[in-house]
């Protein structure tokens, strides 16, 4: 039942987070600028099939997951690492040197290897 919870509240305050005009609080999310996907609330939402992966390097991250990512890494890698290092991310249990091994897990041929996503690195 708190996981529920957790990922309803990740939900909402991604949701909230990435959709804001002035989120100078995610300086990735600056750094992409408006365009690319980093206000766009769907973008944020749709990667609720990623938490569990995130949260745990065993866990298989699912195809819906990879399909997210790959779409994002493609339209601004900078907002998915405003995604995945936000206060949000981190209250709903995201672990930020897992969550940066999604990429490589899906096996995503273009990923950003060696990208820094704050102090992490894409492997």
């Amino acid at each position: 039942m708190a996981s529920k919870v957790y990922n309803i509240c990740f939900v909402s305050i991604l949701v909230y987070l990435l959709a804001i005009n002035n989120n100078s609080f995610l300086p990735q999310a600056n750094a992409a600028g408006k365009g690319g996907g980093c206000g766009n609330a769907p973008a944020a939402s749709s990667l609720i099939p990623c938490l569990g992966a995130a949260k745990n390097g065993r866990t298989k991250v699912p195809p819906a997951c990879c399909g997210k990512i790959e779409a994002l890494l493609k339209t601004s890698p900078k907002c998915l690492c405003a995604a995945l290092l936000s206060p949000a991310a981190k209250n709903a249990g995201v672990n930020p040197v897992i969550a940066v091994t999604i990429p490589k897990r899906c096996n995503i041929k273009n990923r950003p290897v060696g990208k820094r996503c704050g102090r992490y690195v894409v492997p």
